[in-house]
């Protein structure tokens, strides 16, 4: 009848969730998988749905990421080449001349593993776990955030049909936030030349790898033969690899920090409301749009910025220094300075899936002061050589920070005086500021043999009121000189 009042996107939502958690078989799992980011066929539904059902019943038992590594692996083999023999040759023989190049710049230790050669599929899941870690914090704010929010919204009569809703939608909205972190993955594993091509340690320390594939399709875009491409990015990811390895804290104390970092996200309940007030829930790509978009990632507090400018100074610090030894190991090769060229540019820009774990997460990849960073590891190598430079990376009390990036010329100059402290310096810098200064104002003595300050002419009087060396002094007394 039309008096009857007519269902809107609560009602929808309301019977979605009914229907899902419920286990009833007519909800349309199709919008559920365009949600989450997957293709609408048979075989993606059916898992989606295997999926979320397993999720809504163990709620309590945190968010199940082994969804991330399979969402990955299957969009990395999309579009992806198997290796072949010649292929895997060239990169163990680019491997073997970089690991020569570096041992003539570097004092840092080799690797005791043999590099590998990945597809992409093999990137993705060896790196799954890693992304995983990073992003567990966020996903649970969010999962908590929409559990809160559908516990506040939803009518009474609901939660008593379904049980403990919340502890289900906790599982669902954890899974959602896995499959869609997979897809991030999936994406990244088409764009990466190597195991450390985004900076973050995501493989072991022990471990270096190259992606032919994509290497391949960097190398296409520049004017250089594929073979000096394939060596230049060896060398890159072979400096990273050994880096992780000689300095054995550095990669938990930058995998601490970005979990640290995220654990900092707290997503409101208020947030969840906003976000979602204007979705209709029978509409995908609006689903799809409020779990991709990182609207309900709030903006950063102080305490985050604060944490994150350490995270980047960090990271910026790693990538400078294997861009200063790349650098120096690849100088024999023709066209090394366009590959480095392009290298940064990439950096710089980031990629669709840079772009989309940021968005996700709430976390940029790039850090933005490499090319300082890059400059002061340049200064200490010139000044000090690699022995002194590579020597800092010992312990993370001995790692230059924000201030020696800005001021290398400072960290040399300590280095070269390693009993000169901060105090001393400070003190050093104080007294030579106050000499100069008195030097500048300190009397002299003209031709005519009187006095004068730093503004008198010679042979006149400081006042103005009559010949040198008869001006009133400050207390009236004649001839007693300048007022200091």
């Amino acid at each position: 009848m039309p008096d009857e009042p007519q269902p809107g996107p609560d009602d929808d939502f309301q019977e979605m969730l009914r229907k899902l958690l419920s286990g009833e078989g007519q909800i349309d799992p199709s919008q559920l998988a365009g949600a989450a980011g997957l293709p609408n066929d048979p075989g993606a539904v059916a898992e989606l749905m295997a999926q979320l059902q397993r999720a809504a019943q163990n709620g309590r038992d945190g968010i199940d990421f082994t969804v991330t590594a399979d969402r990955a692996a299957g969009i990395a083999r999309e579009g992806a080449q198997p290796l072949d023999p010649a292929t895997t040759q060239a990169a163990a023989q680019a491997f073997q001349v970089a690991a020569l190049w570096l041992d003539e710049v570097t004092t840092v230790a080799e690797l005791t593993a043999t590099p590998s050669v990945y597809t992409r599929e093999q990137w993705a899941r060896a790196t799954a776990p890693v992304w995983s870690q990073i992003a567990e914090p966020v996903a649970s704010s969010i999962a908590s955030a929409l559990t809160e929010a559908i516990d506040q919204r939803a009518p009474e009569e609901l939660k008593t049909m379904l049980g403990d809703v919340s502890k289900a939608m906790r599982g669902v909205g954890g899974a959602l936030f896995a499959i869609q972190l997979g897809q991030v993955v999936g994406q990244l594993a088409k764009e990466v030349v190597s195991g450390g091509d985004v900076g973050v340690p995501l493989l072991d320390e022990q471990v270096a790898a190259l992606v032919p594939q994509n290497v391949a399709e960097f190398a296409d875009g520049l004017d250089v033969p594929v073979d000096e491409v394939r060596i230049y990015l060896a060398v890159r990811e072979l400096a990273h690899a050994r880096l992780f390895r000689s300095a054995r804290w550095l990669r938990l104390h930058i995998i601490s920090s970005i979990t640290e970092y995220a654990k900092g996200v707290h997503i409101p309940f208020d947030r969840v409301e906003e976000s979602l007030s204007g979705i209709d829930p029978t509409d995908q790509e609006q689903l799809r749009d409020a779990l991709a978009s990182g609207a309900l990632i709030p903006p950063r507090t102080p305490e985050q910025d604060a944490a994150l400018a350490r995270l980047e100074t960090m990271l910026a610090l790693v990538e400078g220094w294997v861009d200063t030894v790349t650098a120096a190991a690849t100088a024999r090769l023709p066209r090394s300075g366009a590959i480095a060229e392009m290298v940064r540019r990439r950096r710089a820009a980031g990629g669709p899936a840079e772009s989309a774990f940021a968005t996700l997460v709430g976390l940029e990849l790039r850090p933005r002061r490499l090319r300082e960073a890059a400059a002061m590891w340049q200064r200490v190598t010139d000044e000090l050589g690699a022995d002194d430079r590579d020597a800092l990376w010992a312990a993370f009390d001995l790692v230059p920070g924000s201030d020696d990036i800005d001021a290398p010329e400072a960290l040399v100059a300590r280095l070269r005086n390693p009993s000169q402290t901060p105090e001393d310096d400070a003190f050093d810098r104080a007294l030579e500021d106050l000499l100069n200064d008195t030097t500048a104002d300190r009397p002299t003595e003209d031709e005519d043999g009187g006095i004068e300050g730093p503004d008198d002419q010679p042979g006149t009087d400081p006042s103005g009121d009559g010949p040198s060396g008869d001006a009133p002094s400050g207390d009236g007394t004649p001839g007693s000189g300048p007022q200091r």
